[in-house]
């Protein structure tokens, strides 16, 4: 039997909902770790940071960082959903939890 459309976006909603919290949990989870390396304290433009921490990223995921310096505003391997969170947690001065 196939649901109803009124289920199936009830569902969206629920699932885009749950997405929020966990990117917000992640958000403040890196946010913290970021302050707490310094982070916060280091003047530095958001695209060069970004590119820094997609670095570091694919430094994790096994891939090889590039050595040639910064990528140009805009330019993302890895989508800026993250960065953008990471930045905004750690900009808002979130207290740890932890």
């Amino acid at each position: 039997m196939k649901k109803p459309s009124s289920k199936i976006r009830e569902e969206i909603a629920k699932l885009q909902e749950q997405l929020k919290h966990a990117e917000t949990r992640e958000a403040e989870r890196i946010g913290r770790v970021a302050l707490r390396a310094g982070l916060g304290e280091i003047e530095i433009e958001e695209t060069e940071l970004q590119a820094a921490l997609e670095e570091l990223a694919k430094r994790f995921r096994g891939g090889k960082a590039a050595t040639s310096g910064r990528k140009g505003a805009g330019e993302s391997s890895t989508g800026s959903g993250q960065s953008e969170a990471l930045a905004s947690g750690a900009n808002s001065g979130i207290p740890s939890e932890a």
